[in-house]
């Protein structure tokens, strides 16, 4: 293990998700420092490569969300400066902050994954947004559930179970992103399944149960306390659970992710779990499913990530 002078823990940025990612980033520092390591919060900002440069950290824990810290980009910043951090490399969380790219990668692992399809906002007005809705709808069904192909946070993302329903959600999707992800709906059991690696190769923590209001676990969900319900553990058959597990596990080495990730999947009727996406940068609030797995796995956040953070120092080392 590195040994840790000062840490930093970086968030911001200037993405829709600018707000939560100093949520985590407060949340992640107070447990840190109950835990003995100092740590510094930084914006993600024109100041921050002087700020490393003149003072470098032993290691950077990375919290924002949203493209600048799930894309790679920051990664890659910290990589020119020779800063060790906390995450997956930068090529791996390109593939997994892409979500199609992400679903085929999961595909060829076997996993199972709703069947969808990709299309760029250019297609809708080329071809005629009805056409091309009807063309959806003929081979995909009802219902669906349309999200940005890139960014978290469930912005832009919204079911749809009628043709008008897919416009309008389309026409949202379209707010947050030049790409549609349009995928079937499976019905069942929403959960967030994190993993973790503190050296001795990756681990599912116990799956988080989401219940949300009105069934949609949208930004107003994830972050107003009190609106969503969780259960952590799941309440999820043994089978399905240890199968939840297994697909988190599975995405975490198929996509090439290092130290922590959170997969968020569907458990349907039958107990089937189906992959929907994966994340590099989890959320740290109060209100984030990482968090409340590891406090049902009896894991201090505070701990967990200082040990992250001395493994990324000691890999510089």
């Amino acid at each position: 293990m590195g040994e840790l002078d000062y840490v930093v823990v970086l968030a911001g940025g200037l993405s829709p998700e600018r707000e939560i990612s100093f949520r985590s980033g407060e949340q992640v520092c107070g447990a840190l420092s109950e835990a003995g390591v100092q740590a510094v919060l930084a914006d993600c900002d024109a100041s921050l490569v002087g700020r490393l440069r003149s003072d470098p950290p032993s290691a950077v824990f990375p919290v924002i969300h949203g493209a600048p810290g799930e894309d790679g980009s920051v990664r890659e910043v910290l990589g020119l400066l020779g800063v060790p951090y906390v995450g997956s490399l930068p090529a791996a969380c390109r593939m997994a902050f892409d979500k199609p790219a992400a679903k085929v990668l999961a595909a060829a692992a076997g996993l199972r994954t709703p069947a969808s399809v990709t299309l760029p906002r250019e297609t809708f007005h080329d071809l005629g947004a009805a056409t091309v809705i009807d063309l959806v709808i003929g081979r995909m069904g009802m219902p669906l559930f349309v999200k940005p192909s890139r960014g978290g946070s469930a912005l832009g993302a919204s079911a749809a179970r009628s043709a008008a329903d897919l416009a309008t959600a389309i026409v949202g999707c379209f707010g947050y992103g030049e790409t549609a992800l349009i995928e079937r709906l499976v019905p069942g059991t929403e959960i967030a399944v994190g993993v973790i690696d503190l050296g001795d190769g990756p681990r599912a923590l116990p799956a988080v149960e989401v219940v949300a209001p009105g069934g949609t676990y949208d930004y107003a969900a994830r972050y107003t306390a009190g609106q969503t319900e969780f259960y952590a553990p799941a309440r999820l058959e043994a089978g399905a659970a240890a199968e939840a597990a297994r697909v988190a596990v599975a995405a975490h080495l198929a996509l090439g992710l290092r130290d922590i990730s959170r997969t968020d999947l569907i458990v349907d009727a039958a107990g089937d779990v189906h992959f929907l996406e994966v994340n590099v940068a989890p959320g740290m609030t109060s209100t984030s499913t990482l968090p409340l797995a590891m406090r049902a796995a009896g894991i201090d956040l505070g701990g967990c990530c200082s040990a992250l953070l001395e493994l990324a120092a000691a890999r510089a080392s």
